[in-house]
């Protein structure tokens, strides 16, 4: 008898598979139904494997929670280091982080729900997860954007701004379009994850960034006539 597509994914002989489409099942439970709601049988259900395997994977429905946290976090933090990390000047690496930052966010729709869910848990004394993602993803990641930044203020690139209070002002306005964007579909009329509206948010916010933090020409130009 021919094995079914589901006995065949779900099997212990093709681990990467099985826990692959046990995680992108998962993102989209988080996503939809929180912590509190997500059931790990319609989990296993929407991965095709049997929940048995899903145990046998993650011990418990937190332990998937987590893995679903370091996929969502670990793929943010892989892509926007590898932009911190050219050898460019800081106003280009500062742009291209946060073009990286927003082209991670536009290819993986779902995960500013489970951010949002995740800072709602904490705010209600129930984020067991949470102290860990900001050590392992959230401080190295907040200290590579502080040093280019500090770099471009260093160089006369960037204004004098304060770091400490710029940053969670830019990620702002990287992440908010996309925790806002059933609102403004409400508003508009018009999809605003359409790759030309996804296009034009991108621009728009480099644009604003750039006007936020780079010194202009001009006064670049006087400061130099003052040495």
């Amino acid at each position: 008898m021919a094995a079914t597509s589901q006995s065949v994914l779900g099997s212990r002989h093709r681990p990467d598979q099985s826990r692959e489409a046990i995680l992108q099942a998962a993102v989209e439970e988080f996503a939809n139904e929180g912590v509190a709601g997500a059931r790990t049988d319609a989990i296993a259900q929407a991965a095709k494997v049997n929940k048995a395997l899903l145990y046998y994977y993650f011990t418990d429905k937190e332990a998937l929670y987590g893995a679903v946290l370091d996929q969502v976090f670990g793929g943010l933090a892989k892509s926007v280091h590898e932009a911190l990390s050219l050898r460019l000047a800081p106003s280009q690496r500062i742009l291209a982080y946060a073009g990286a930052h927003f082209d991670y966010i536009a290819k993986n729709p779902l995960y500013p729900k489970i951010v949002q869910s995740e800072m709602m848990r904490a705010g209600r004394g129930r984020a067991p997860q949470l102290e860990r993602i900001v050590r392992q993803y959230f401080r190295p990641l907040f200290r590579h954007v502080h040093e280019t930044i500090a770099e471009g203020i260093r160089q006369g690139d960037f204004r004098p701004v304060d770091p400490m209070q710029f940053i969670p002002s830019m990620i702002s306005v990287i992440t908010n379009y996309f925790t806002t964007a059933s609102v403004m579909q409400m508003m508009t009329g018009e999809n605003p994850m359409s790759r030309q509206r996804l296009a034009s948010r991108r621009s728009a916010m480099l644009d604003f960034i750039s006007a936020a933090l780079f010194v202009s020409s001009q006064k670049k130009r006087k400061r130099g006539g003052k040495k």
